[in-house]
């Protein structure tokens, strides 16, 4: 990768924010609450995450003819939020890949499936908002694609240089559709076996990244 970039586009859940743990606890609940067995473990939760939303609650055993799935998505959203931030904390080395990118006049845009407003709320929570030229997030909370608002956002923008950094399958996929290169960070939603598959550059964090060779390609002075 030789090509620097006017854009960085961020994945926020697992990506700059370290959530997988809480994400893990909070559908656990949801499980237990119903009866249902929980996930066992972390692994167990890689296997099964994906997009869109819907389709991974059914895998992991919710009947969505016994209770409507937009309440399903309600109560893993009252909980998620339930102190905004669910005590998880930014990813090691999101700040200092914010500010680097900033130093070097790169503008940065979060690309997220969460709403848009509660996205806003949770990103405000760690004071980093001033880093980022716009905060996209979808309309509702049943975490559909994000291919549409990052594709809308290419055109208008009319950005020709990009890159988006995520955690998952799917934003391997918003990348393509958009058009900019990709880079997975394997400390999310998605084991580093099944983000290989893309064929795109796999990182297990984003510290590893930040000290990579990768990140010339990114940046004019990487050391700065």
């Amino acid at each position: 990768m030789v090509k620097k970039y006017s854009h960085v586009f961020w994945d926020w859940n697992g990506t700059l924010l370290n959530d997988l743990e809480w994400s893990f606890n909070v559908l656990n609940r949801m499980l237990t609450r119903r009866g249902m067995k929980p996930l066992q473990d972390i692994s167990n939760y890689h296997k099964v995450f994906g997009f869109p939303i819907k389709e991974y609650y059914r895998k992991v055993g919710f009947d969505f003819e016994k209770e409507p799935y937009e309440e399903v998505a309600q109560e893993y959203v009252d909980l998620y939020y339930k102190d905004k931030t669910g005590g998880c904390l930014l990813s090691d080395g999101a700040k200092k890949l914010l500010e680097l990118l900033e130093k070097n006049g790169i503008k940065q845009v979060v690309l997220s499936a969460s709403k848009h407003s509660n996205l806003v709320a949770q990103i405000d929570e760690f004071h980093i908002c001033h880093f980022f030229q716009d905060i996209l997030g979808i309309k509702d909370i049943y975490g559909s694609s994000k291919i549409d608002i990052g594709c809308d956002y290419i055109t208008r923008e009319n950005v020709n240089q990009g890159i988006l950094i995520g955690d998952t399958i799917h934003d391997y996929e918003v990348a393509k559709a958009m058009g900019v290169d990709c880079i997975l960070i394997a400390r999310g939603h998605q084991s580093k076996e099944r983000l290989l598959e893309c064929g795109v550059p796999v990182f297990d964090s984003l510290m590893e990244m930040l000290e990579s060779e990768i990140i010339e390609g990114i940046v004019e002075n990487p050391s700065s």
